[in-house]
């Protein structure tokens, strides 16, 4: 194998696939990216057994092959490398490295048999589906900060993709909850995702599709099976294999009859449980929330490092009560919301009584998401 190749369209292929090697491997292949010359072009893999992800750039391929070498230290390589560089990547077989070469730059690096390398099926991935790309940046980005980290119950370790009719009108949706808050995006179906099965896609994978839409165009192609989920972004595919479990029934947590209605500047609630949580306990994180008209009263309290209390100014018509709640929780969806006013609907109770029934956060800027937010009982 011999081939010349711009370092830029080298480091950015290389940048795509190297995200998913793990740092340390037991499988010594699994830490390499598989190298494949064609005719004017190569093609870069790089897999965990769970997810791969391939690219391809142009490339003046002098002696077509394939090989493997290590993939953090090939992108090291490539990323140190002066701009506008002419990469030269040559293995005969007579020397077991890869050789790299830039103007006065060597290095060789160990290799293993390409025909080692595994090689993830696309077998059973469903018809293809475009995706407009800010579209799914949206769904990603509006709900995966819920995703569980708990190993105990995997099937919340993803985000849950699946395609729902409402009123006649068909909808993509995403959905991800750690069990103490939820979060759930939704858009109108594409053409040709209506049939496609639910599925969980892992947390990593999620990452690393959000990072593939940085860098992608307009559109991203998906396919979707009971068994796995494919990004297209470009010249890049990322295949991965999907959770294997059925994800709870959210719908029932998500509250319907919340008749208590409260508005808020977001960015001053924000700020204001920002600064009274300084003193929170690291373990709880408890911000205790008194809300009467107009008014909200937010209170934490720590053995260890005293009392905080700040008022702030609310839209809210009502009988008095009080709830606690997460003070990261709150934070983390207060993030999500895109313009000033926040909504928050609470569940009806008696005057003066502590609310422990879920809340519904809602952004008036935005229809199609929903956040619901567990109170504490302390």
């Amino acid at each position: 194998m011999k081939l010349t190749i711009e370092r830029a369209a080298l480091l950015k292929a290389l940048g795509h696939v190297q995200s998913v090697v793990e740092r340390r491997n037991t499988i010594p292949i699994l830490s390499n990216v598989l190298l494949s010359a064609g005719q004017d072009q190569v093609a870069f893999s790089a897999t965990d057994l769970d997810m791969e992800i391939t690219d391809a750039s142009p490339a003046q391929v002098d002696v077509p092959g394939q090989i493997t070498a290590p993939a953090h230290t090939l992108y090291e390589i490539v990323r140190k490398l002066p701009e506008g560089a002419d990469v030269s990547l040559s293995y005969t077989g007579e020397d077991p490295r890869l050789q790299v070469a830039a103007g006065r730059s060597r290095f060789n690096l160990p290799v293993l048999p390409a025909g080692d390398f595994p090689v993830m099926s696309a077998e059973g991935l469903g018809a293809a589906t475009s995706i407009d790309t800010n579209d799914l940046i949206r769904l990603i980005d509006k709900t995966r900060f819920a995703i569980s980290t708990e190993e105990t119950r995997y099937y919340l370790n993803g985000l849950y993709l699946h395609a729902v009719v409402e009123e006649g009108q068909a909808k993509l949706r995403a959905v991800a909850t750690d069990g103490r808050r939820l979060a759930l995006a939704e858009m109108p179906a594409p053409e040709g995702f209506s049939g496609a099965p639910g599925v969980i896609i892992p947390r990593k994978t999620v990452g690393e599709a959000r990072r593939l839409l940085d860098d992608g165009g307009e559109t991203v192609v998906m396919g979707v099976s009971a068994q796995k989920v494919r990004f297209g972004v470009n010249h890049t595919q990322m295949t991965s294999k999907v959770i294997d479990g059925s994800f709870p029934p959210y719908e029932r947590v998500i509250p319907r009859d919340n008749k208590r209605v409260m508005t808020l500047d977001n960015a001053l609630f924000a700020a204001a449980v920002d600064r009274v949580a300084t003193i929170s306990t690291e373990q709880s994180r408890a911000v205790r929330l008194s809300i009467e008209s107009g008014r909200m009263t937010l209170t934490v309290r720590n053995m260890d490092a005293g009392q905080a209390v700040e008022e702030l100014e609310v839209d809210y018509e009502g009988e008095p009560f009080e709830i606690g709640f997460n003070a990261r929780y709150i934070l983390d969806v207060t993030t999500q919301i895109g313009g000033e006013i926040a909504e928050f609907r609470f569940p009806e109770h008696a005057g003066g009584a502590t609310v422990l029934d879920p809340t519904l956060v809602l952004d008036p800027t935005d229809a199609g998401v929903q956040y619901v937010l567990m109170p504490l009982r302390a």
